[in-house]
């Protein structure tokens, strides 16, 4: 199973990398009833912080960013179970319990592979933030070090503006002189 195809259907829900039971359901081949039916009757298996339904407002959030996604395709199960149904929303450690819910070979391969996905995901993060903090570290080490070049590129910044050159054509004769306040005509 491609490493792809489960990432796009990772949510972020409630400060929490989920999977909804409609996509899991397909990855393993199974209808999402009948995935959970097996939940519901091993409820014991799956605490809160493994399982959890999605809230009215958040069901809508992630139907609309599935409808809006157009690389998904918006699934089926979601035809037989209307409008009102609230997806069940798996963590890791749920995805992972469902491997002892869910016996079938095709199950356990599924379940390898999420597990692979979601310690690469883990690992990407962990490298953005080493790689953030290494910057934020080289920026007040060279701060310092290049303060001249950077007091040099302020001063330039702030210099005061020369007066503009005019446009077109000029002589050198002399400007006409004010005859009691108005303008001398030019001849």
């Amino acid at each position: 199973m491609p490493a792809a195809r489960i990432e796009r259907r990772i949510l972020w829900l409630r400060r929490e990398k989920v999977m909804l039971d409609s996509d899991l359901a397909e990855l393993y081949g199974v209808e999402a009833r009948v995935l959970n039916q097996a939940v519901k009757r091993n409820m014991e298996r799956f605490p809160s912080d493994f399982m959890f339904r999605l809230s009215a407002a958040e069901t809508q959030s992630v139907r609309e960013f599935q409808m809006s996604d157009s690389s998904q395709i918006v699934r089926s199960s979601k035809k037989h179970r209307g409008l009102t149904y609230r997806p069940y929303a798996f963590t890791e450690q749920g995805v992972a319990m469902l491997s002892s819910v869910l016996r079938s070979e095709r199950a356990v391969l599924v379940n390898i592979a999420i597990m692979r996905t979601f310690v690469q995901l883990r690992r990407m993060l962990a490298s953005h933030a080493d790689l953030a903090r290494k910057l934020k570290a080289l920026e007040q080490k060279y701060d310092r070090q290049f303060s001249a070049v950077f007091d040099a590129i302020r001063a330039l910044m702030t210099e005061e503006e020369k007066p503009k050159r005019e446009i077109g054509f000029h002589t050198l004769m002399p400007k006409p002189a004010k005859v009691n306040g108005a303008k001398a005509k030019r001849i």
